[in-house]
């Protein structure tokens, strides 16, 4: 019997089945990747086997690295479907021939053009061997007992012969991705660590240019692309550790700085506080002349009208206490659109809803004062020390973070206290809550 057109003598002279045919059908060139493929196949250790699904959950997991698609492996497991055992094996046929209709169906209705494009990046991809008829169709022959004893279609051999390559590829792929996540997971808690700890120093008050710091925080967290590689996560992360452990270690240093005078200045305001001959008025300083206009800010920084008292019948008169203290506190003042901006809520305290002059806003932090349940006494101690612009700022900003805050009258009185020891600035206060109140808030971290 003669050897059938278009085959070879190894075809003719394997009875298994295995051993693929040395040329493609039809237009299909000849290449180099399918010698060396065939070549492959041809050195499965004897005996040799595997389950076919397990090969192919590492096959899923080495993708990347294999330069396949997700649609190739849908047709990588419908070819799988076909072989009738459960493993991959040396010592049985590994020639599958289903046509490509059978191949759409289980491909879940995969268009055949499609299907032909896959097959043809499996096989470039040497995970494949075409194992062509004479007539390029796909079919088997079989003996007269029922046994198949030649198949033309696609050889899964190549598969058995890369198994060991294809599961240290998965490996890799999983090491990989468990690194990437380790990374990720780091990366987020420094950038976390980092947004806090400079939140809470401009809060604080802290010195230092912390909004330059922002500023370097942000460039090197948007320097990232979408999806990042694990190179440039590690960069970023170093870059972003070093300046977490800068932070902390300023911090650091300030919180550690003696405060010489600290406890003397708290005892030189419990008497003062205590002074039962010093009576004040209840909210202090928004009287203002008849006939002034409402954009006087001089009339915004009146001083609160002191009652005097006398003494066993003394009657030398006690000075206003806040005579120097805005000199003492040295704070600055903000423009009230600033103030406003950072505070959208005080304007519905106002005067008929709303503020437009600084008096407007003192009158509004009078009525937020005691909403806050902040006492009269720590108001004008606040007023004494910032100045009456300043602490109707401060009341503005307690009254936008009050859901934050337990205690409004104790938190205005640590300021007071800080303020008087120059050690409070509105400031990056009021540029925090600007950046939290802003339309478009930026990312932070």
């Amino acid at each position: 019997m003669g050897i059938p057109p278009g085959t070879s003598e190894p075809i003719a002279s394997d009875p298994g089945g295995n051993m693929p045919g040395p040329t493609p059908f039809g237009r299909r060139p000849m290449t180099f990747g399918m010698l060396a493929s065939q070549a492959a196949a041809r050195k499965i250790e004897p005996g040799r086997s595997i389950d076919k699904w397990k090969l192919y959950r590492a096959l899923c997991e080495a993708r990347p690295l294999l330069g396949i698609t997700d649609r190739a492996l849908s047709i990588m497991n419908a070819l799988l479907s076909f072989y009738p055992k459960g493993e991959l094996s040396e010592d049985s046929r590994l020639v599958v021939f289903p046509s490509n209709t059978q191949l759409s169906l289980r491909a879940h209705g995969m268009a055949e053009q499609t299907i032909r494009r896959h097959l043809a990046a499996l096989i470039e991809a040497g995970l494949l061997i075409r194992k062509d008829s004479p007539n390029g169709k796909r079919y088997a022959r079989k003996e007269q007992g029922g046994d198949i004893r030649e198949a033309f279609g696609f050889s899964l051999a190549p598969l058995l012969a890369r198994a060991d390559e294809i599961e240290r590829l998965a490996a890799e792929v999983a090491a990989e991705r468990l690194q990437l996540q380790r990374l990720k997971e780091r990366l987020t808690i420094c950038r976390r660590d980092i947004a806090k700890l400079i939140e809470m120093a401009m809060e604080e008050g802290a010195s230092g240019d912390w909004s330059g710091v922002h500023l370097h925080f942000r460039g090197i967290v948007e320097r990232l692309p979408r999806s990042p590689s694990s190179e440039k996560i590690a960069a970023a992360l170093d870059e972003l550790e070093l300046l977490r452990e800068e932070i902390t270690n300023r911090l650091e240093i300030q919180v550690k700085a003696p405060n010489q005078s600290g406890n003397a200045q708290h005892s030189e305001r419990h008497i003062q506080n205590s002074n039962p001959y010093l009576i004040t008025e209840l909210e202090p300083g928004f009287e203002t002349k008849q006939g002034a206009t409402a954009d006087d800010r001089s009339e915004g920084r009146a001083e609160p009208m002191a009652r005097i008292a006398t003494h066993e019948g003394k009657g030398r008169p006690v000075p206003a206490a806040n005579s120097t203290s805005v000199a003492a506190g040295g704070l600055r003042s903000f423009p009230l659109g600033l103030v406003l901006q950072a505070c959208p809520e005080i304007t519905a305290y106002g005067p008929q809803g709303s503020v437009g002059t600084w008096r407007d806003l003192m009158a509004a932090a009078v009525v937020v004062r005691s909403m806050l349940g902040v006492s009269p006494s720590a108001y004008e101690q606040a007023c004494e020390v910032m100045g009456h612009e300043n602490a109707a700022t401060v009341i503005a900003c307690v009254l936008e973070r009050a859901g934050h805050i337990n205690s409004a009258g104790g938190y205005l009185r640590d300021l007071t206290r800080r303020a008087e020891r120059g050690e409070f600035a509105i400031g990056p206060m009021l540029m925090a809550l600007v950046r939290t109140n802003s339309p478009i808030r930026g990312k932070t971290g």
